[in-house]
């Protein structure tokens, strides 16, 4: 099977790690078996007419049995460039965005196969309105995480190597503080209650995620919404406790387990559960098996499959 994968949201010397998760998805389909080309532009109403103009040029001079389009806009250009059949996988603020969103749910109308990285993306959220629920014409295909690159290490040995002080408690957003879903007014409420240092994300190297999480006593996940929310399942990975708001996968995999909360955004309550993970030197959440079964690898699994039963009912 070959597949022209589409994305909008690649890494840029500030943002290294934006999209990481659909190019660890790339890299399993293709150790699963398939031929997968990416076909990668940035976001900006500058480059979408290139970017049609450039897909409508490979699906002229190669065959693909299918184009999966990752994010509702690139999806547009996908299908303006004349892919079909056309699968596109919307992550989260193409959905919840007030004008994005609804071209989202009106591209879901002329796709093939309309994917959520998560179910909340088929819910509303926020008061935003999720994606259109049509039998047959759905899936949730996750990216899900490639756990090559996150597990458990020393927390004191994770900050010396990034010059932290190794004594000092600290909570970790691993988000962008500029992105306004992401709240890190919340976050920053918490470290100012706990007295904690408080570290953030938003221009780390995807390599270096895994320390910086690990140097975390805790990771706060504080969204208005997420798509699927690749930071909590990291974390997990690293048996580092999670705070989270209930947002994408943070119900499914965070329920009742230990030194983590999943709960609406109290300023007392999340306070008071960080305390106690600042306390103790060396916390931790039993979180890697749950980790496991969302991995990259698995999830390709998951999206090959799709990609063949879509196939076999268009040829029926």
């Amino acid at each position: 099977m070959r597949v022209l994968v589409v994305m909008n949201f690649g890494p840029d010397p500030a943002t290294p790690q934006r999209g990481r998760w659909v190019v660890d998805q790339v890299e399993a389909l293709k150790h699963g078996g398939l031929e997968v080309e990416l076909f990668t532009f940035q976001p900006g109403r500058n480059n979408y007419l290139p970017a049609i103009r450039a897909i409508r040029r490979r699906l002229r001079s190669t065959e693909y049995d299918l184009v999966h389009a990752h994010y509702g806009l690139a999806g547009w250009c996908a299908l303006l460039a004349g892919a079909s059949p056309l699968i596109v996988t919307f992550h989260g603020t193409d959905v919840r965005h007030r004008i994005v969103g609804p071209l989202s749910r009106r591209l879901s109308r002329h796709i093939a196969l309309t994917a959520g990285a998560s179910r909340a993306l088929f819910t509303s959220e926020a008061g935003r309105p999720g994606l259109p629920l049509e039998p047959g014409h759905n899936a949730v295909l996750p990216c899900g995480a490639d756990l090559s690159r996150f597990g458990p290490l020393d927390r004191g040995e994770a900050r010396r190597r990034l010059g932290l002080d190794p004594g000092s408690p600290c909570l970790f957003f691993p988000a962008d503080p500029g992105r306004p879903e992401k709240r890190f007014d919340r976050a920053g409420e918490v470290a100012d209650r706990t007295g904690a240092t408080l570290l953030t994300g938003g221009g780390i190297d995807p390599g270096e995620m895994s320390l910086w999480i690990n140097a975390a006593n805790a990771v706060l996940v504080t969204s208005d919404y997420e798509g699927f929310g690749l930071a909590c399942l990291e974390s997990l990975a690293c048996d580092v406790p999670v705070i989270s708001t209930p947002v994408g996968i943070a119900p499914h995999v965070l329920g009742g387990l230990r030194n983590s909360l999943c709960a609406d955004f109290d300023p007392l309550e999340w306070s008071d559960f960080a305390a106690g993970l600042l306390a103790d030197d060396n916390p931790r959440t039993p979180g890697r098996a749950r980790a496991e079964r969302l991995s990259a690898r698995r999830m390709a699994d998951r999206v090959a499959l799709a990609y063949g039963e879509m196939l076999d009912r268009a040829e029926g």
